[in-house]
């Protein structure tokens, strides 16, 4: 496999608050994800430096966009985040590579600029405990 760019983004699709997946990378523009393991320190009283093991998984990140409120799309997906209380599956593919989690959408903050741009920045967090995984 060779070096690529994340030009071949085939799915950035969300759940709605009805459980259907929803392909918005149209009106995505960006997305940061990460996949922290937490870190237990047992440092013994006999070493001289930190000794640490590997904890829990996490999945966290930030999806932005622009607004769109035709039907199925970004604002479809994230206008019920207020008002609901849903699990949203995350689903992400680039280069055919997935990654698909369960994830909680914390905010739907919309965000109109001076020079006239509304966009959205809507963070999203692990919710169901499995571990993140490539396939």
């Amino acid at each position: 496999m060779a070096k690529e760019n994340g030009l071949g983004w085939t799915t950035c699709a969300v759940d709605d608050a009805g459980g259907t997946a929803r392909n918005i990378r149209n009106d995505a523009t960006n997305l940061q994800f990460a996949t922290p393991r937490a870190v237990q320190d047992v440092t013994g009283l006999d070493k001289s430096a930190i000794e640490r093991i590997l904890n829990l998984t996490d999945f966290t990140g930030t999806l932005n966009g622009v607004f769109n409120d035709a039907s199925n799309q970004s604002h479809d997906v994230f206008k019920t985040v207020p008002s609901t209380s849903v699990v949203r599956t995350f689903t992400n593919t680039v280069s055919g590579q997935t990654l698909a989690c369960e994830c909680v959408v914390t905010d739907y903050p919309l965000t109109r600029s001076p020079t006239g741009e509304f966009l959205w920045a809507v963070p999203f967090a692990l919710a169901d405990g499995a571990v993140p995984t490539w396939a």
